[in-house]
């Protein structure tokens, strides 16, 4: 039988005049929402609540913090008065032995009926293999069916029938049966088992249904029924509906039991709505409730994603203190939970902390580490890793083979890529996939490597390995640095003929390819590819191309494109837009779209100022762009020295090494043109890859006046 109160229970908002004890919980390390006070009184109500009781409109209006607070003051018996902090286990409260306490939630689930010998049971059995052989989607074959149950129906052999019937589909229909027969009186359990087979099959709506019926039919909802319908709710991402009726729960005066209160847990950890979790869980805690390790990844997941770093530390020294001993599941939940707060050193020893307990990591843990490792660019410590997989025999799945090569990829360790791919092919179960070989042309891509590339671009069409956009930009952009325009052409004819779809990053590598072979014979070859994936793009081209289009026309065609690419593309579109137009002489057009470039947004660390010093930013701009920034620039301090303005003491511009992909050669080409302008900027002794020049050198320059014809104005 369901736990209900022992006692009659009235849920309203407290008296502001009644005598009220509260007490805090909070600890300096938490955010804000860690301190949490819950208000205690007593009061003696004069009628039950129940579901003829017309409730208080304020009461049904009020949030369910609000409902739960008084609930809590009238089931615990006495509270400690200050506990100044949650990361500490609560100090022991005195209990009166005579006087039981009464609890917040019920321990014990609805007990299972007795079992009993019944020499009917092989024969219902062999009638739910019948059923279970019959085709779900015909009423009348399964109705036949039902005209053969065995004489002699019982509550025991119909519940038989209804845990043995798959899907989902049959077990709703006999239960329907069994109700329309008037066979049997209905009870409890067989809706129970009935709603935990359409849990299964993700049918929220027919268990709400279902409920509604025994409510409409007097039949007793208990805890079991409660936890299934949250639990489906859940399933079925209605966190609202599994809100609703645990809140239905606790206004028909029903204790939720231990699997209830974690499902629910779970449902506003869901919804983020992470006050609500914490006062449900101290109030379970303050209760003498010990929360499991599926409640400790539910607390976990939810820090995680909310990136609350004191409150994954809060969940791991709660279960310290309870001596709960995490499982995979919780270890894996945890170790995702530190990759989303960036602390790559804290899931280290929290991963060294669970092998050291025993317990084997499997892929998902692996995974986990591999992808924090990454993200923090430990190389060294992914790689040992790796080593020690192999070592322990650890599971590598592909998930955490491509994991690896990415990993690697993103550090430039070709050599251990390869390793990892060859490990993969004389793998058993672990055989190259799409994504594999996306990797490895995304590493010969960046190294430049056209033959390791093709040789890749070849195995794959011959092993009938699917082509995705990704694996076509890498391999475009290689052959496209290495001025590879029928290779080019030939892999991207395949491509599209394969069913892939160009996306911005591949047009974004066909518009810099189309840049670097301007006044070639081959461009028109990559523009036939660019019309192919792009056409509003190309046809900007031509626009920017002739003179006489107004400024106006290209800022609004400007604006349409940028505004239908990606966001990670719209800078190295700009870059290269400015590129074409620098190689087609056509500089006043050029610095229009730096202009443009820097009007909506996609320079916004070009230019720094301070007291002392002003400084050209660009690092992550192309050599054309660069270049018409560095003009634009000195055509700035030109008119501001004429003008007589105040000037900072230094002139700082910064190219970089040449690392960044767009500014390769871009540190010797700014030099170059530095001196073309005759610009007094010296490279810098202390800083590589940067440019200075002082006050006086600046207006020195500006005076002589002799490169005011070499600036565009």
């Amino acid at each position: 039988m369901a736990t209900s109160f022992s006692s009659v229970i009235h849920i309203s908002f407290l008296d502001t005049k009644t005598t009220r004890t509260r007490f805090s919980i909070a600890t300096p390390t938490l955010k804000s929402h860690r301190k949490l006070f819950t208000t205690c009184s007593k009061s003696t109500p004069d009628l039950p609540f129940s579901e003829t009781t017309p409730p208080n409109n304020n009461i049904k209006n009020s949030s369910l913090s609000d409902q739960l607070a008084p609930l809590a003051n009238t089931t615990l018996s006495t509270l400690p008065e200050v506990q100044p902090k949650v990361l500490s286990k609560p100090n022991p409260t005195w209990v009166n032995p005579t006087k039981a306490k009464r609890p917040m939630l019920s321990h014990q689930r609805q007990k299972r009926s007795s079992v009993f010998y019944n020499p009917q049971t092989r024969q219902f059995q062999r009638f739910a293999q019948k059923l279970n052989n019959c085709d779900v989607s015909s009423e009348a074959e399964f109705m036949a069916c039902l005209e053969e149950i065995p004489s002699s129906l019982t509550r025991e052999n119909a519940l038989l029938v209804l845990n043995s019937l798959k899907p989902w589909q049959k077990t709703h229909k006999f239960l329907n049966w069994i109700k329309n027969q008037n066979l049997l009186p209905m009870e409890t359990k067989f809706y129970n088992v009935t709603m935990k087979s359409l849990r299964f099959g993700r049918q929220f709506g027919l268990v709400e249904e279902l409920a509604h019926q025994m409510i409409d039919d007097g039949v007793e909802l208990d805890n079991i029924t409660y936890s299934t319908i949250i639990n489906c709710a859940k399933k079925c991402n209605l966190f609202d509906k599994a809100e609703y009726w645990f809140e239905r729960m606790y206004k028909t005066g029903l204790m939720p039991d231990e699997v209830t209160f974690s499902a629910i847990l779970d449902v506003y950890a869901g919804l983020g709505k992470v006050e609500e979790v914490i006062k449900l869980f101290e109030r379970g805690r303050a209760n003498g409730w010990k929360p499991n390790p599926i409640t400790f990844s539910v607390l976990g997941k939810m820090f995680g994603v909310a990136g609350d770093y004191d409150g994954i530390r809060y969940v791991l020294q709660e279960m310290k203190s309870l001596g709960v001993q995490p499982d995979i599941v919780l270890y894996n939940t945890l170790l995702e939970a530190m990759g989303k707060v960036g602390k790559p050193g804290f899931a280290r020893s929290l991963f060294e902390e669970m092998i050291d307990s025993g317990i084997a990591p499997n892929a998902q843990t692996l995974t986990a580490v591999i992808k924090i490792y990454g993200k923090a660019r430990w190389s060294k410590d992914a790689l040992e890793l790796w080593q020690q997989m192999k070592e322990n025999g650890w599971p590598m799945d592909f998930i955490l083979y491509n994991t690896l090569m990415n990993m690697c990829a993103d550090v430039g360790l070709v050599e251990e890529a390869e390793t990892l791919f060859r490990d993969m092919k004389q793998s058993g179960q672990c055989k190259p996939d799409s994504w594999s070989y996306t990797a490895m042309l995304r590493i010969y891509g960046s190294e430049g490597d056209v033959d390791k590339s093709m040789k890749l671009f070849e195995e794959m069409t011959k092993f009938g390995i699917e082509l995705n956009v990704m694996g076509c930009t890498c391999l475009i952009q290689c052959l496209g640095k290495a001025m590879e325009i029928d290779a080019l052409v030939r892999v991207f004819d395949i491509y599209v003929e394969k069913g892939v779809k160009p996306d911005d990053r591949l047009c974004g590598c066909l518009l810099s390819v189309v840049s670097l072979s301007q006044g070639s014979k081959d461009q028109e070859k990559v523009l036939a590819c660019l019309q192919r994936a792009n056409p509003k793009l190309v046809a900007f081209i031509q626009l920017i191309a002739d003179e006489q289009t107004s400024f106006e026309t290209v800022k609004e065609e400007f604006k349409g494109i940028m505004s239908n690419a990606v966001v990670e593309v719209r800078r190295p579109f700009c870059n290269c837009l400015i590129d074409i137009c620098r190689n087609k002489d056509l500089l006043e057009r050029a610095h229009d779209l730096l202009y443009l470039g820097a009007l909506y947004g996609l320079y916004p660390t070009l230019y720094h100022k301070s007291q002392h010093q002003w400084c050209l930013d660009v690092r992550t701009l192309s050599v054309g762009a660069a270049l018409t920034a560095l003009e634009e620039w000195m055509t700035t301090l030109t008119k501001l020295v004429k003008r007589g303005e105040a000037l900072p003491d230094i002139f700082l511009a910064q190219t970089g090494t040449g690392a960044h992909k767009f500014a390769q050669g871009l540190n010797i080409s700014f030099g170059s043109h530095l001196r073309k302008l005759d610009a007094p900027f010296r490279q810098s002794e202390d800083k590589v890859g940067s440019f200075i020049a002082t006050k006086d050198d600046i207006v020195s320059w500006v005076q002589s006046n002799s490169p005011s014809a070499s600036i565009p104005t």
